[in-house]
């Protein structure tokens, strides 16, 4: 047993010279072909950069624009067929359905499902390259396998770990969505857990021909080497388990506790398995990264938190089963249309963190501040006190609590908040001589800064922007009240009838005398909306280059997505989307 268990643990330590050269140069090759790519997209995203903001420059004066609502043939091609398309027809955010029942996640669009093959068959590739098939079950091309599977499995924990954080630096530089590299990062994690049981099978088949399964069990008991490998594989397994998108959307809560805990277990596994050997520094890196972005998070919450009496939350319960939250901020808040935070409360969910939209952003004066006559910068940043509101519908957990603490308390109730942020506000419609806005019932709070943004730049001439069309699909005129002080505050903006006009759609309504059009620029209609037909009308009197963009329901982002995706190269029309999952 002895001789065994001693050849079991060498058949794992013992490298081949040759091979290990070979195993970091591949994974290098993973890595520099990841940031290639990263460099090809900062350049295409500087370029489109510099041309939306020359284009919103030169039609500030520019009532016509006649020159870009011209499309790009050619680049309207690529983004009908490839940026914009779904993987088949038209199915992209609305989520798949086991049993009609559970969501199992999405389909990718047709460009991510390029990347994610590149990717995919970039690790085969590597990973099955000069190894001696010819010779396949032999301890020779059993070990070249397993260190190749390897290597490549902890240099991939870089990107993977990169991309699963809120504070990836490459979301505000590829001007990329966190759930664009949230879904890139799940398969980095396959892709990661297959190279690992690649590793540890092909060792255990090795070790099993020269020493028997007692040779491993007794290194199991022993071996440092072996039992932190075994940790570190079963680890991987479990996490990808536990990871499908039914657990997490049923447990998420518990999900992601147990995600961070088996993540550090794994991770310290590894840096013992891997103690002395060249591959050791994939894992340093990793752990850098993972620690580095918690860091981050942790700094911008106390910053964004502490002093002047913390971040207080007020809740107002409202119809609909909604809840509006107003946060006075403990230091001032740069906002801007599109953005996110995630959301802690601990009377109600102690340390867990939620995401939701900030829908409005108000600066007011500090009632508090005892210095006087603000007499430089810093006091008049001390005299104003931020504050951010969001909408927040009722859902299980964490949402479901809250609606029920705020029901309870049969008003407004008020408690200490952390805010972590801001998040998002990747995209600017600034330069778009026209913007159609389409919001699904709560996906209004998204569309409203942009708005509110896009009505004051036309007042002040600082927009391309001519025309605005907001289309809110509601089940219940009672749903208007969710957005009602900020609607209101809009509609009194200087010029809004110049450049707004607000279409809404009540899909559920309880009698006819609800639906009713307050103005020529504020209709209400009963029903759902025609959402080609909607995007036709708005290119018929389109003027410049258009913008469309959607928050709501998949089946809804998916509809406008085909509208807008059905006018390419007949029109100059872009699409965003934003969407956020977990």
């Amino acid at each position: 047993m002895s001789t065994g268990t001693s050849s079991a643990s060498s058949s794992a330590s013992t490298p081949v010279s040759t091979s290990s050269v070979d195993n970091i140069l591949f994974a290098t090759y993973v890595l520099v072909s990841l940031a290639s790519v990263v460099g090809a997209f900062c350049i295409y995203r500087l370029i489109a950069s510099a041309a939306r903001y020359i284009r919103r420059l030169t039609c500030l004066n520019n009532d016509t624009q006649m020159y870009f609502r011209m499309p790009n043939i050619w680049f309207g091609r690529v983004k009908k067929h490839l940026i914009y398309a779904p993987l088949f027809r038209s199915r992209h955010m609305q989520e798949l359905q086991l049993l009609g029942r559970w969501g199992i996640g999405v389909l990718p669009t047709r460009f991510q499902t390029i990347f994610l093959t590149l990717v995919i068959g970039m690790n085969v590739a590597l990973c099955t390259t000069g190894i001696e098939w010819s010779q396949a079950g032999t301890p020779n091309m059993l070990d070249h396998l397993r260190n190749r599977a390897g290597t490549l499995a902890v240099a991939n924990l870089i990107p993977l770990v990169i991309m699963g954080g809120r504070n990836n630096p490459l979301i505000q530089c590829l001007k990329i969505s966190f759930d664009t590299f949230n879904l890139v990062h799940r398969w980095f994690g396959r892709i990661i857990v297959i190279e690992a049981v690649v590793h540890t099978v092909s060792f255990t088949v090795k070790a099993v021909k020269l020493a028997g399964w007692k040779g491993i069990q007794a290194d199991l008991q022993s071996s440092k080497l072996i039992i932190s490998g075994f940790i570190g594989t079963v680890g991987f397994i479990f996490i990808i388990l536990h990871s499908s998108a039914i657990l997490r959307h049923a447990f998420y809560e518990t999900f992601l506790h147990m995600h961070i805990l088996v993540v550090i277990l794994v991770f310290g596994a590894l840096y013992i398995h891997l103690e002395g050997l060249q591959q050791l520094i994939y894992v340093q890196i990793t752990i850098a990264a993972w620690a580095t972005e918690r860091g981050v998070r942790l700094a911008l919450m106390i910053y964004r938190n502490a002093g002047r009496g913390g971040s207080l939350a007020t809740i107002e319960p409202l119809a609909g089963d909604a809840i509006r939250v107003t946060i006075k901020m403990a230091r001032p808040w740069n906002y801007q249309p599109g953005q996110y935070m995630f959301l802690t409360l601990p009377s109600i969910g102690l340390w867990t963190s939620h995401p939701f939209s900030v829908a409005w952003s108000d600066t007011e004066e500090r009632l508090d501040y005892e210095k006087g006559l603000a007499m430089n910068r810093q006091d008049i940043l001390a005299l104003q006190q931020t504050t951010v509101s969001a909408v927040i519908r009722r859902r299980d957990g964490f949402t479901n609590a809250l609606y029920k603490k705020a029901e309870k308390a049969q008003g407004r109730l008020t408690m200490t908040a952390l805010v972590e942020g801001p998040y998002g506000g990747l995209h600017s419609l600034r330069s778009y001589g026209s913007v159609l806005i389409f919001a699904g019932g709560v996906g209004i709070t998204h569309q409203v800064g942009y708005i509110r943004d896009l009505v004051v730049g036309f007042s002040n001439g600082t927009v391309a922007t001519r025309r605005v069309t907001l289309v809110w699909i509601i089940q219940s005129p009672e749903h208007l009240e969710w957005i009602r002080p900020w609607m209101t505050s809009i509609l009194a903006l200087d010029k809004r009838r110049d450049i707004l006009k607000i279409q809404l759609f009540v899909t559920r309504p309880r009698a006819t005398k609800e639906i009713h059009s307050p103005s020529a620029t504020v209709q209400m209609f009963p029903g759902r909306p025609n959402i080609d037909t909607l995007v036709g009308m708005e290119c018929e009197a389109q003027v410049g280059a258009m913008g469309v963009s959607v928050c709501g329901t998949g089946a809804l982002a998916d509809d406008v997505r085909m509208a807008v995706r059905k006018r390419q190269g007949v029109s100059n029309i872009d699409f965003v989307e934003e969407s956020y999952s977990w």
